[in-house]
């Protein structure tokens, strides 16, 4: 093991000392990938070492207090490494940064807790650059598009940053700009990823996050055109414009470039921030109804689903009415499902809700995922443990033991996970990630034991179960008795959680 962290150490000095005798400005600019490369090349290595030398070595009892303290301070420390690659590389390296701080069930929590910031606070780039890139899109200076523009952002996120200004109509407008330099370095920068994630297997064969490059690689080109993102911002609010709680800032078409996105501007608070919450007097549990509402519909009826809802992307405020509003952002990437996909998971949750493990594993199968491995699977997109699945995640809570045990027991079965992630229907890799993300919301504003969730949910995996029945009967009777079977069907759940409610005196936000 040694032998490979020395030639993982000395490949990264090596590209660095290559990098820095560059001489020429032509051939520093083309460098700029052999730096990040060599940037993150030793950071690799440097968390290596912290876990071979600290922690590999003790021969300790990995049950002992001690081991488990020395574990936990690899972690951090090897943490607050990635972090600091993260915001020295930039670009797709905090786009990764925020997923592994969604992947709470799955990584330790020292590297989900440090690596949360980057949700909302990513590095700048400085007005030169958003200035450059605006001229070069649009054609014309700050001062020519803008009566004002605050130099400030509201927000840095992985792969743009976002300006309030005012256009000469008087207009309030959020001006989205991409980082410079994201385009040039991106294929270098997934190379990179792909050959270090390699290393790390080769090092330590318990993790392989392939699949982690492959979605990055496959999602980042769309997520660069911001025409994309219009796009899905007009079909998203065309989808949902019964629901006058929910608020999709409008594009500036004739504004709006591949890099350059200028949208209405709308002020709200970030879903997690608490104090903001609690000032405004908004209840948290019925933000938790209004956006599992949202992602129920937009998984199991529209098959059209936002994914990427970390706090950053989703504001909430209180209408002069004294209502709720959601505010959805970034608009960049969408898992668009096949009807089969969305059936089969459907029937996969209703599966789960009924503790039925048959039907489990038959619509895990329809899925790509093998037997032996389908409780896991099952684990992953409740967030729960087996025993709470077979106990009834309607009327079970979610504890603190519960969440504790599922970050230290899934890390174990980082093969078996690994083994999923390859098998899942491609569609489904976004689904997880925004399960994940919204569990994460759900955990910060205490709303996990919310048994409205359950009910909206039951509601449209049996609405999206019977319109593919429905649609593919053929005849009329068959279209009348798939019809009738939906509505008894939703009356019996309607039933049922009203008895929770009424038992448990919990109530349950439409």
């Amino acid at each position: 093991m040694s032998r490979k962290l020395l030639k993982l150490g000395v490949a990264a000095s090596s590209l660095g000392a290559y990098t820095w005798a560059l001489r020429t400005d032509h051939e520093t600019v083309n460098s700029i990938g052999l730096i990040r490369l060599s940037r993150a090349a030793y950071s690799v290595f440097k968390i290596s070492v912290i876990y071979r030398t600290n922690l590999y070595g003790t021969g300790l009892d990995h049950e002992s207090d001690e081991y488990l303290q020395i574990k936990s301070a690899c972690h951090r420390h090897g943490a607050e490494n990635l972090l600091d690659l993260c915001c020295k590389n930039k670009g797709i390296y905090i786009k990764v940064g925020q997923y592994v701080a969604a992947l709470d069930y799955l990584l330790p929590k020292e590297y989900v807790e440090t690596m949360k910031v980057l949700h909302s606070h990513a590095p700048e780039n400085t007005l030169d650059d958003v200035s450059r890139v605006l001229k070069e899109d649009l054609g014309k200076d700050i001062k020519d598009l803008f009566s004002s523009f605050e130099e400030k952002p509201l927000g840095t996120a992985s792969l743009a940053q976002v300006h309030k200004a005012v256009l000469h109509d008087g207009q309030t407008v959020a001006v989205k700009v991409q980082h410079p330099f994201i385009r040039k370095n991106c294929k270098t920068d997934l190379k990179t990823m792909e050959y270090l994630v390699k290393i790390v297997s080769w090092v330590f064969p318990e993790f392989q996050f392939q699949w982690v490059v492959d979605e990055t690689k496959k999602n980042v080109p769309i997520e660069l055109n911001f025409e994309i993102e219009a796009s899905n911002a007009t079909k998203i609010a065309e989808l949902f414009k019964e629901c006058k709680w929910l608020k999709v800032p409008k594009v500036y078409d004739d504004l709006s470039t591949q890099r350059v996105l200028i949208m209405e501007f709308v002020e709200g608070g970030q879903v997690n921030d608490l104090k903001y919450i609690k000032q405004e007097k908004i209840d948290p549990f019925e933000i938790s109804a209004k956006l599992g509402q949202l992602y129920s519909k937009m998984i199991f009826i529209h098959g059209f689903v936002h994914s990427d809802p970390h706090p950053g992307n989703i504001l909430v405020k209180k209408t002069k009415q004294g209502t709720l509003e959601l505010i959805l952002l970034d608009h960049g990437i969408y898992a668009n499902l096949s009807r089969k996909t969305m059936v089969d998971y459907a029937n996969l949750w209703l599966s789960i809700l009924d503790r039925d493990r048959i039907k489990m594993r038959t619509y895990c199968s329809n899925l790509g995922i093998s037997d032996k491995v389908y409780p896991i699977f099952a684990c992953m997109i409740t967030g729960r443990t087996w025993d709470s699945i077979m106990a009834g995640l309607e009327s079970s809570k979610r504890t603190k033991f519960e969440k504790d045990r599922m970050q230290n027991e899934f890390p174990k079965l980082l093969p078996n996970i690994t083994e999923i992630l390859n098998q899942v229907n491609p569609e489904m890799l976004l689904i997880l990630k925004t399960n994940d993300l919204m569990r994460g919301i759900e955990s910060t504003l205490k709303t996990t034991a919310r048994m409205g969730a359950f009910q909206v949910m039951s509601e449209c995996c049996v609405k999206s179960v019977y319109k593919s029945r429905i649609d593919d009967a053929r005849d009329r009777f068959s279209k009348l008795t798939n019809t009738m079977a939906k509505y008894w069907l939703l009356f019996k759940l309607n039933m049922y959680y009203t008895y929770l409610n009424l038992r448990s005196g919990r109530f349950i936000f439409a």
